[in-house]
């Protein structure tokens, strides 16, 4: 079985790895992904550095078990994973538990972690040439156009529109 590491990565860290890949897929005349990889090394080191959780607020082997299985579920896309409660009640334990396991496991709410989840799959299809917004929306269960593009921007500071140039 593959274990999930701890670290969380936020949406800025994987749209710079993205762009990154994506300068190196051209030619390269102005140096972009020279470039690139500067700014992806520094978000890394100012995401790992912002990140620091202290070794008394870890969460147990218990919780930190939970929580792996959590990331496990939601990662699957299994219909539980909308939301706190039906998670929770899959995984065996209280939402207060999961909820606060999380928090301390990952430094992130639980929803901030399945709202990353769904705007990295939204970004893999808008990559992939997705041109409706409404049907992405949709398939990645936000309430709709509206709310997946304030997710986006939220996350990266972009609109999906916006990203489609940027991973051009």
């Amino acid at each position: 079985m593959l274990e999930r590491s701890s670290l969380y990565v936020d949406g800025t860290l994987d749209l710079a790895h993205r762009r990154l890949l994506a300068a190196t897929r051209a030619a390269d005349t102005g140096y972009a992904a020279a470039e690139g990889l500067v700014g992806l090394v520094a978000t890394i080191v100012s995401q790992v550095v912002a990140t620091t959780i202290p070794a008394v607020d870890r969460a147990s082997a218990g919780d930190q078990a939970l929580v792996a299985q959590a990331r496990g579920v939601i990662g699957d896309g299994h219909p539980a994973a909308a939301g706190l409660i039906p998670l929770a009640a899959l995984l065996g334990v209280s939402p207060y538990r999961l909820s606060r396991a999380f928090t301390r496991e990952l430094g992130v709410s639980l929803t901030h972690y399945r709202n990353r989840v769904r705007v990295a799959r939204a970004l893999d299809r808008l990559e992939n040439g997705d041109t409706s917004l409404a049907v992405l929306a949709a398939d990645l269960g936000f309430a709709d156009q509206a709310h997946l593009c304030r997710t986006v921007r939220a996350h990266l500071g972009h609109t999906p529109t916006a990203l489609r140039g940027l991973l051009a």
